[in-house]
């Protein structure tokens, strides 16, 4: 049997080890698996060969799709590296808590092959919520006032989101709606934001060389529950087309203010009576990234092959001709 073209690697943080020695949590490890899983179909489908690394506890990969069993105690470098073996492409895909994603990332660059990520800078400062938001202020965009959690907070007439600074999802996140002192023990590493009223949106994006190309703007589904904190319940793809005109400019200026982004970019924003204005930007692939083959008719993995061939002029102008629901999990929330 001739071998496939390209031989690609995925990890999945979640679902692919990053959890060994604790319990997988339950919502990002559903995402995880959309995200891992569908981006593997469409790469064999392409005529890739593709190599998944899968702690069992996730469930058994798809039809033609090779795994890559990950076990033990604890997060297995020594096994991610034996799977990158072999391999002409690393796909990381990981939250950016702890570093994760960079770490992955930094795997990948001293394996020596080619890595679908963004460069190292770009990953520190997405990684925190009040790097992102300092950059993309100092550039002059519309981003939401970030400050430490034991600083004096931000004037906000509705009230404030505490989040971990490095947070992944709607973990560790709650609205508070009344000023508070929080112990410094509970403060560390938590940062605070005003609420902005509007619509939970984001952007999906590819990006390489300081520009943009805006594949989809859609409307996240998210419940504040009684007790303050937020739950994330999906998202629709392409939900949010009707405000291309505005949020395409602020995906470009993205880009610009941080050229170092590569590959799949989600952005988190929050759409309203003041306009876009960003929250923080995740360079990787999102939950949104499951729907973009159904609401644009083509699938965007092989985009991405395109990208790191001949760069972003190599992928057409697209957008979602439907919207999209990718509901991961509605039950743990």
């Amino acid at each position: 049997m001739p071998r496939p073209l390209l031989r690609v690697a995925i990890i999945e943080w979640i679902t692919g080890g990053g959890c060994l020695g604790e319990p997988l949590p339950p919502g990002l490890a559903a995402e995880g698996r959309l995200m891992a899983d569908g981006l593997a179909g469409e790469l064999v489908e392409g005529g890739c060969g593709v190599m998944l690394c899968r702690d069992p506890r996730a469930g058994p990969v798809q039809h033609g799709v090779e795994t890559f069993p990950v076990q033990g105690p604890r997060p297995p470098w020594r096994l991610w590296e034996r799977a990158l073996a072999g391999c002409d492409l690393f796909w990381p895909i990981a939250p950016e808590t702890g570093g994760a994603l960079e770490a992955l990332a930094r795997l990948g660059r001293r394996h020596g092959g080619a890595v679908v990520a963004s460069d190292s800078a770009s990953l520190r400062i997405t990684a925190s919520k009040r790097r992102t938001s300092h950059v993309l202020r100092q550039a002059g965009l519309p981003a939401v006032e970030t400050v430490p959690a034991g600083a004096p907070w931000p004037a906000s007439a509705a009230g404030w989101v505490v989040k971990p600074d490095d947070g992944a999802g709607a973990l560790g996140v709650r609205r508070v709606r009344g000023r508070c002192a929080l112990p410094e023990e509970e403060a560390a590493g938590l940062v605070v934001q005003p609420w902005l009223p509007g619509a939970p949106s984001s952007l999906s994006l590819l990006c390489a060389a300081g520009k943009a190309r805006l594949l989809a703007c859609n409307r996240q589904l998210v419940r504040e529950r009684p007790d303050g904190s937020l739950a994330f319940e999906g998202v629709e793809v392409g939900g949010a087309e009707e405000r291309r005109v505005v949020l395409e400019p602020l995906a470009m200026a993205i880009a610009a203010a941080l050229p170092g982004l590569f590959g799949p970019v989600g952005v988190d924003l929050v759409d309203g009576p003041q306009g876009p204005v960003v929250l923080e930007i995740n360079p990787r692939l999102t939950t949104a990234w499951v729907g973009l083959a159904a609401a644009l008719g083509r699938p965007p993995g092989p985009l991405v092959l395109d990208l790191l061939r001949r760069g972003l002029d190599a992928v057409p102008p697209l957008r979602p001709c439907r919207v999209v629901p990718v509901l991961p999990e509605r039950s743990h929330g």
